[in-house]
């Protein structure tokens, strides 16, 4: 038996990929996930993520235990901390496939630590948008209407787009850090708090040339990216390469292209971990 620990992109909780996940089953993988990393006081957003890996760590290593084989999948985010987990734990997974989480390294790395010591990093990072994310409607409608006109989010598959609205937000009486002033004013509120979001944008790792020296890779990686991921195009596949080797693919669709094309991107896992065992 084969398990999958998927690890999802920042600001979307894990359920959100219920139709990558049902697809992925569908080929005969036992599928995991944490369900909302930086939430979890435990496991706090410092610079370079070192606790989100330990909670993705903590949390896989009971499963490894139980399983054939256990591999690592991400989005985004999520393939960061697949890597680095994996990189920390060597016994830990069988491989890793990374869902447009082009690595960054070299000249670039060296350019975002500068960068993130500075004020520069609020207008450069993702959080500049993340920030200014709204976080509450007043019922699920007015979320899914509100979702429907931005471009990112109108080509999603249908399904995922309602996993989103149902998951991606709460009810404003339900448990949440978004405040008790958004509770009040609204019925529905984003379950994934947008401050812990920026900070994950703000802590984006630069010190994975350093990581993997220290720790070289004793398991295969494959990387599957969108062909029209604006993040692949700034970030580059240089050090992506260095760790995937041949092991790429490109799949129609933007940086979100799991939400996008969920069951096309469940045949492009399946094929990836194919290449590698």
């Amino acid at each position: 038996m084969d398990s999958i620990v998927f690890s999802h992109g920042n600001g979307f909780p894990a359920s959100t990929y219920r139709v990558l996940f049902e697809a992925l089953q569908a080929r005969g993988f036992v599928l995991h996930a944490v369900e909302k990393f930086g939430h979890d006081p435990a496991y706090p957003v410092t610079d370079n993520w070192p606790h989100l890996v330990r909670q993705l760590t903590d949390f896989a290593q009971p499963i490894a235990a139980q399983t054939d084989r256990l591999w690592l999948v991400g989005h985004s985010l999520g393939g960061f901390l697949s890597l680095m987990a994996a990189a920390q734990q060597p016994t830990l997974a069988a491989g890793v496939v990374l869902l447009d989480s082009p690595l960054v390294g070299g000249w670039r790395a060296r350019t975002l630590q500068v960068v993130k010591r500075t004020p520069l990093m609020q207008r450069v990072s993702p959080s500049a948008v993340s920030r200014r994310r709204r976080k509450a409607w007043k019922d699920r409608d007015a979320v899914l209407q509100h979702f429907r006109t931005k471009p990112a989010f109108a080509v999603w598959d249908p399904r995922v787009l309602a996993d989103y609205v149902e998951h991606g937000t709460t009810d404003a009486d339900e448990p949440s850090s978004q405040g008790q002033a958004a509770a009040e004013a609204s019925a529905r509120i984003l379950s994934f708090d947008r401050d812990v979001e920026t900070r994950i944008y703000d802590a984006l790792p630069h010190q994975l040339d350093r990581l993997f020296k220290r720790h070289p890779l004793q398991c295969p990686v494959a990387f599957v990216g969108g062909r029209q991921s604006a993040e692949l195009r700034r970030t580059g596949l240089t050090l992506t390469r260095r760790i995937a080797g041949d092991r790429i693919a490109m799949i129609d669709g933007s940086h979100l292209f799991p939400m996008e094309r969920p069951e096309a991107t469940a045949e492009a896992v399946g094929a990836a971990i194919g290449s590698m065992g």
